[in-house]
């Protein structure tokens, strides 16, 4: 298991505890007040990360959870279980941090599946290390993954992640296809100055390998607290760069609440052969709050019903003290009636005179 040596920065304040509404009786699932009902569970298994991405951490690192605080296997099936039995979650996603870090990754796979046959379980990963995992964790009972990788070349990575691992990233992807953790989807963020022009370089090679990428939009999510709307890549930026060398054509599937607006991708030259898919997913921009069906468990078992949350519900209390699983369920339930409309507040406006940043990093809430 990778350890820290860096000093931490400083200790996160957590969100003061506030009193649920209970979720009526017949609201069904993780419903909210708006009509949504949440069916995508994403666990972050672990606080911690190998990278430093600027526009998550800052360079010293953070002060990490102690184990002691993160969700134990035992735990993160029983959760999943309350979920997929009682409350309507039909996928998983596993987050960090870095889930790679966890040493028992594969045997917490391995024991959704033996549980939920069916059920989708995805990964995000920063894809270091993964070269040696990939193989494991799909005989455990991965369904896919998702790599992040903001560009393809060294420098550049090395000014993003303060690291130098690019080639193990590289090796990892190769991995998860070898592994047919398919479709791998890799996970870019642009920042303005930095890779914001390499974007069709990236997508092009995306696309001769058969993998599905994803634009992200920088978020406010930055442990240094800088990001600025003013100067992040939007999507229309985006869709600027990529269409000096390719076409996009809207997918018309309906998009059923994932967060990536798909476009079919074909050349200038050649329109009427869709040589794969890009995805953006325009947080910022381009909210799409009124069909989010997310729900987010921390690494130390707080329910977040939304990114930009400023409320989180702790159910590892619960996990913890002999509480039934009925019980669980009405606190999670309860803490999804609370839901936000949208970025944390009562309308979208991320960068809006009344959005108050969230002190948790993306490392500390989970992807």
């Amino acid at each position: 298991m990778a350890t820290n040596t860096d000093t931490p920065r400083k200790t996160v304040s957590l969100p003061m505890p506030t009193i649920l509404t209970p979720a009526p009786a017949d609201a069904p699932g993780l419903s909210d007040k708006f009509g949504r009902q949440a069916t995508d569970l994403r666990i972050s298994l672990i606080d911690k990360c190998n990278l430093r991405c600027t526009y998550c951490m800052p360079a010293d690192g953070l002060a990490w959870l102690p184990k002691s605080k993160l969700l134990t296997l035992e735990e993160i099936s029983r959760i999943v279980r309350i979920g997929v039995r009682d409350l309507g979650i039909r996928e998983l996603r596993l987050t960090g941090g870095e889930p790679l870090v966890r040493v028992d990754l594969a045997q917490i796979i391995a024991a959704v599946r033996a549980e939920h046959p069916e059920l989708p379980i995805s990964l995000t990963t920063n894809g270091v290390g993964l070269a040696k995992k990939a193989a494991a964790l799909a005989e455990a009972g991965l369904t896919r993954i998702n790599v992040s990788l903001d560009t393809l070349h060294a420098e550049t990575f090395a000014k993003l992640t303060r690291r130098d691992h690019i080639d193990s990233v590289f090796a990892g992807i190769d991995a998860a296809l070898a592994a047919n953790l398919a479709p791998v989807k890799i996970n870019a963020v642009l920042m303005r100055g930095i890779n914001d022009e390499q974007a069709p370089e990236l997508l092009a090679w995306a696309l001769e390998r058969g993998l599905e990428l994803r634009f992200i939009e920088q978020m406010p999510l930055d442990a240094d607290h800088v990001w600025r709307k003013d100067n992040m890549v939007t999507a229309a930026d985006l869709r600027a760069y990529l269409e000096t060398r390719f076409r996009l054509s809207p997918d018309t599937k309906p998009r059923d609440g994932a967060p990536a607006e798909r476009f079919l991708v074909s050349t200038l030259e050649d329109p009427e052969t869709i040589l794969g898919a890009v995805g953006i997913i325009a947080s910022v921009s381009e909210p799409f709050c009124s069909d989010c069906k997310r729900t987010r468990i921390t690494a130390e078992g707080k329910v977040m019903s939304c990114l930009f949350s400023k409320e989180e519900t702790d159910l590892s209390a619960l996990l913890r003290d002999g509480s039934d699983d009925a019980a669980i369920s009405e606190r999670w339930r309860a803490a999804m009636w609370g839901k936000p409309r949208a970025h944390g507040m009562d309308h979208a406006g991320l960068g809006s005179k009344d959005f108050v940043q969230s002190e948790r990093s993306m490392s500390a809430i989970g992807g």
